[in-house]
């Protein structure tokens, strides 16, 4: 039983560790779609200036209409990145609450394992057949959650 313990501890770990890099991930993507956002004002900023430009007389006319339809075509493509951007997050966000969730699986198991050796110790020392089934019944209850983990139910 404490080896099935320990390999049931190893895998809650690593299911812990794997939500924690894929929720980082998901936090650096958004880090990036904002950047992508900020980017994307800037363009509307320089682009409204270009417009209000249009209406001062005296002006390079078409030099503003370029640059107009410059700002428009760039602000397409920087739409498209922070939106790509955000899908990642929520991709990657979905992927880091189903390893918690089987994180939590694994820590389940784990802990009825443990309760099941406690309750071996506790037979051994008592002598109590009822107690040692009970043992028995609680780590096979560890092992079917550790299935569901397994399973990523």
């Amino acid at each position: 039983m404490a080896t099935v313990g320990a390999l049931l501890g190893y895998e809650g770990g690593a299911t812990q560790n794997s939500a924690a890099m894929l929720k980082n991930s998901a936090a650096i993507n958004k880090t990036e779609a904002s950047n992508r956002w900020s980017h994307y004002q800037a363009k509307s900023n320089k682009q409204n200036l270009a417009e209000l430009a249009l209406l001062l007389p005296t002006i390079d006319v078409e030099k503003y209409k370029t640059e107009i339809d410059r700002y428009k075509t760039e602000k397409e493509q920087i739409k498209k990145e922070a939106e790509a951007f955000e899908l990642r997050v929520v991709e990657l966000e979905k992927a880091s609450d189903a390893a918690l969730h089987q994180h939590h699986r694994w820590a389940q198991a784990m802990t009825a394992i443990q309760i099941a050796i406690s309750l071996a110790a506790i037979a051994l020392l008592t002598k109590k057949k009822w107690l040692e089934y009970t043992s028995y019944t609680v780590a096979a209850a560890g092992m079917g959650i550790a299935t569901l983990a397994w399973m990523h139910i």
